[in-house]
């Protein structure tokens, strides 16, 4: 299954290892990153960045809502988590 994240951008869902909402923006997330990861940012919003998707390769800005997203899919994330 894939999961729209925004902007037409199409993500496998089982590759996502989480989807964290915009107010984790606030703090100063990205210096606690690794440096391999700091570089694999990819910001797909052309406005208000709402959501992070991270992924086991990228980590996506999204302009859709957390709550957006966790309603596209189709299988809870406890079920997509057990599955991996």
């Amino acid at each position: 299954m894939y999961l729209h994240i925004g902007e037409e951008i199409m993500v496998r869902a089982a590759n996502i290892i989480a989807i964290l909402d915009r107010r984790l923006l606030k703090s100063d997330w990205q210096s606690n990153l690794p440096p391999s990861a700091a570089n694999s940012i990819k910001n797909i919003s052309k406005h208000d960045v709402k959501s992070i998707v991270i992924t086991d390769e990228i980590i996506y800005l999204s302009p859709l809502a957390s709550t957006t997203l966790k309603k596209r899919m189709d299988i809870p994330v406890e079920e997509l988590s057990l599955k991996v």
